[in-house]
């Protein structure tokens, strides 16, 4: 294991070996696959038990949907050694596995972005003081609160100099969605007043309530990662909102990002400083 430390900036190249990889047919998202999944979703189908996270780790027949053939295709494969899951997913340089999902004609991840490398193999620096955060202007990223176990669920936090990267911060093949790719989306799902309910995950295991008409028709699975002020001190919103970025600027210190909150079935759309720690979701090529 290899790690660079720089105290004095607050700065630490975080180990390859760091891995939140998602694991298909994990519908509980405990790290492995066992009878408890199957009670996951016979609950979710049944008993208006949580979903899974995101619903796409449960579709592990590739039907398109999450019913009682996914419970009884892991049954098979716990019991009578059937065959593996089976789930869409793209790995990153790190190894981190995401579950994909196709909405329209575009393929988006439906996760947020966890890696600490370019896709060149590049180390992305993790910045904990706020001084270093506030004077940057490459790219960097931090776990929310500074808390590594925060990115499990929530991905990390990353400027948007990291976002706009040359040395692109996608996995091969994919990138980080401009303005253009955003637009699509969001169109293709009715439109601002529309489009959030169907992206955001449902419920409030992880939004906090009342979470306005979120159901997640999409499989687009937005979660409220919060997001680092500009400033690098504060870590707000964890709960209420969600911020992802667009690789679109917008002057020499705003870019564009997309914005969703817990009493608000809509999605917005504004321009913030470039110093913000957000969320970044990637699309394919």
């Amino acid at each position: 294991m290899r790690y660079v430390l720089m105290a004095s900036l607050g700065i630490i190249l975080v180990p390859m070996m760091i891995s939140f990889a998602s694991v298909c047919g994990d519908a509980n998202r405990n790290g492995v696959i066992n009878i408890l999944d199957v009670s996951h979703v016979i609950n979710y189908l049944y008993k208006s038990g949580s979903p899974p996270i995101p619903p796409q780790s449960a579709d592990v027949n590739l039907s398109g949907s999450v019913n009682i053939l996914d419970a009884t295709y892991l049954i098979d494969y716990l019991y009578r050694s059937g065959p593996a899951p089976l789930c869409h997913m793209v790995s990153d340089i790190d190894g981190n596995a995401y579950f994909t999902v196709t909405i329209g004609t575009q393929v988006w991840m439906a996760e947020n972005l966890q890696v600490t490398h370019y896709s060149n193999g590049d180390a992305i620096p993790y910045i904990t003081d706020a001084i270093a955060w506030s004077n940057l202007t490459t790219g960097a990223y931090s776990d929310f609160d500074n808390n590594i176990n925060n990115a499990a669920t929530y991905g990390r936090l990353y400027n948007w100099y990291a976002a706009a990267d040359s040395r692109n911060i996608a996995p091969s093949g994919w990138h980080v969605p401009n303005e253009s790719d955003w637009l699509t989306l969001i169109n293709y799902l009715g439109g601002f007043g529309y489009a959030g309910w169907k992206m955001k995950e449902a419920g409030t295991m992880h939004w906090y309530s009342p979470n306005t008409g979120a159901n997640n028709e999409s499989g687009f699975s937005v979660l409220p990662a919060g997001c680092r002020y500009f400033d690098g001190v504060d870590f707000l919103s964890m709960g209420y909102s969600a911020f992802i970025w667009s690789a679109t600027d917008h002057t020499a210190d705003l870019a564009w990002n997309y914005y969703f909150f817990w009493q608000d079935p809509g999605v917005s759309h504004g321009v913030d400083n470039k110093h913000y720690g957000f969320s970044i979701r990637c699309v394919k090529d």
